[in-house]
């Protein structure tokens, strides 16, 4: 959810006043999912949490939970809590929660289920992050309390203090955690958390003068001629060693859209593929970061609006001779560009370049009779670059649905002579104008004309992005 200032027009899926009805899901799916995360749980069943909105009317708090065998086909579940939990309500006013964060932690007693909940009201920095638990996904889940709190208090100069919404834990391989929060306002934090607790590691009170003083590191920010508008972050580890950072930029309704940047350390500092620092804000706003999903219509399609934030789904999948972390899967929320207030689900492979940059499929994920998930079955052969593609260039202009064009790959025809076969569906090239390229090939499924093909992710040295799908 967005952390925008007062003067940005109301967020058309912020929660109303709950109804003591129970609203009928019988038909919901995947429709009125907003700010997903997904986990596995130990017997295979996939659990998705999203925020509590709905965009034809008012919802009841506490969580929304979906479940699937697939990927593909959702049931919700119900919800997960009763409503907001007490000490977030008295503190941020909030009717609903939002961008809940779950994950796994393995306890004494066995495995146990955190998850990192935002209680605020659109435009408001008066806000919270609490943290309830549960033995399953399924819950029971018992609320704990608050984790860090923050308020609007205005800043002698600057882009204003941290906003406590929008938690993503992090897990290091020698089991340090982080907590990487904020929205807006301040930009994006990230704070140390005692795994064992769940808590922030060094005392921090959930007092909003302590976060304060004591934000945490740094680790994106935006102009105020672009309202600050960043969010939604989620940080994963790079397949060749340090982290990758993903974000959300721009306007909820329309203009959102997701970019990446890379870095050595979870907190910071990220820098996007031509250098600059995800917190340079003097630069020109819609410079920084590499822009990896915007909005778009494949022909004959629907059109995607306001794709963003995403979380990352990853299983460990085998993949002989890969070295990648197996399939992953990045769980995100779109609107109807002919029904902006109508959002839904949308998962999308992550595939990860030669040199370490993620990029996302242009095509949904068609589930595993579908797709092919072992690179040593995707294509080695520069042969494959030739032919008809539907071609995407998020960077573009994110402010609009962008229409796929169609045609030979926008590099010369004679690029084959200088590609480098990597293999598992990597390549890589040198451009025309001089600009190192790397590139993903891929199987994937057409969802417009209902068929296999191949998928393409191209990234350059100067950060622009081409997504592509093979044509028959």
């Amino acid at each position: 959810m967005t952390g925008t200032d007062t003067t940005t027009p109301a967020d058309p899926v912020t929660p109303e006043a709950p109804t003591t009805a129970e609203p009928d899901t019988s038909a919901w799916g995947g429709r009125h999912v907003h700010d997903p995360t997904a986990v596995r749980d130990d017997d295979g069943t996939y659990w998705l949490f999203s925020t509590d909105a709905r965009s034809d009317g008012p919802v009841r708090g506490g969580v929304q939970v979906r479940r699937s065998a697939d990927l593909v086909t959702w049931d919700l579940h119900g919800w997960a809590l009763p409503g907001v939990p007490g000490p977030a309500a008295d503190w941020s006013g909030a009717a609903g929660l939002w961008a809940p964060e779950v994950v796994r932690v393995e306890t004494a007693a066995g495995p146990l289920w955190r998850m990192y909940y935002s209680a605020s009201t659109f435009g408001s920095r008066r806000s919270a992050i609490g943290l309830a638990d549960a033995p399953h996904p399924a819950g029971p889940w018992t609320d704990r309390g608050i984790v860090v709190a923050s308020e609007h208090v205005e800043p002698p100069a600057g882009l204003g203090h941290p906003n406590a919404i929008d938690a993503n834990v992090v897990t290091e391989a020698d089991g340090e955690q982080w907590l990487v929060y904020g929205s807006f306002f301040g930009g994006i934090h990230a704070l140390p958390l005692d795994a064992a607790t769940g808590l922030v590691a060094d005392g921090l009170a959930a007092a909003p003068g302590a976060l304060h003083a004591a934000p945490g590191r740094l680790l994106a920010r935006r102009a105020r001629a672009a309202d600050g508008a960043v969010e939604g972050a989620f940080v994963l580890p790079r397949p060749g060693g340090g982290w990758a950072l993903l974000v959300s930029y721009d306007s909820l309704a329309d203009s959102y859209h997701l970019r990446a940047a890379v870095g050595d350390a979870v907190a910071g500092p990220f820098r996007d593929r031509a250098g600059r620092l995800m917190t340079d804000v003097d630069a020109e706003p819609w410079s920084v970061g590499v822009p990896v999903l915007a909005g778009h219509r494949h022909a004959g399609g629907p059109g995607i609006l306001a794709p963003g934030h995403a979380s990352v789904l990853t299983e460990r999948v085998p993949a002989p001779g890969d070295g990648s972390l197996g399939r992953q899967l990045l769980v995100h929320h779109v609107r109807d560009a002919d029904a902006p207030t109508e959002h839904r689900l949308q998962l999308r492979r992550l595939v990860w370049t030669h040199d370490g940059w993620p990029l996302v499929s242009p095509q949904p994920w068609a589930g595993v009779r579908r797709e092919v998930d072992d690179p040593a079955l995707w294509p080695v052969h520069a042969a494959v670059l030739d032919g008809t593609w539907e071609q995407l260039s998020p960077g573009a202009d994110p402010t609009r649905v962008q229409d796929a064009v169609a045609g030979p790959l926008a590099w010369p025809h004679d690029v084959r002579a200088g590609v480098r076969a990597l293999g598992g569906g990597r390549f890589a090239w040198t451009a025309a104008d001089g600009a190192a390229v790397s590139a993903v090939v891929h199987p994937g499924w057409d969802a417009v004309r209902d068929r296999a093909t191949l998928c393409l992710e191209a990234l350059d040295d100067a950060g622009r992005v081409t997504l592509a799908t093979r044509l028959p």
